[in-house]
């Protein structure tokens, strides 16, 4: 039983810790374009468009994260 409780809390605390990382860029993102598109509203488009490449490619690594929760659980 000890080691079932220790898979559950290493899986929450990999998960939790790896996700406040990409969601606290995502937020950075997010202003920053703001900011940009704010200054310069003709590049928008281009703004735009890197802002949300930029935030899958750092959604993949919060979704990693809890997919080695998730692996260490069940392994």
């Amino acid at each position: 039983m000890q080691l079932d409780s220790a898979r559950l809390f290493a899986m929450a605390l990999v998960a939790s810790l790896g996700v406040i990382g990409p969601s606290i860029s995502i937020g950075l993102i997010g202003s920053n374009a703001m900011q940009a598109i704010g200054r310069n509203p003709e590049a928008s488009g281009k703004i735009a468009s890197n802002m949300v490449l930029a935030i899958v490619f750092t959604e993949a690594l919060g979704i990693l994260a809890v997919v080695v929760g998730f692996i260490i659980k069940f392994v």
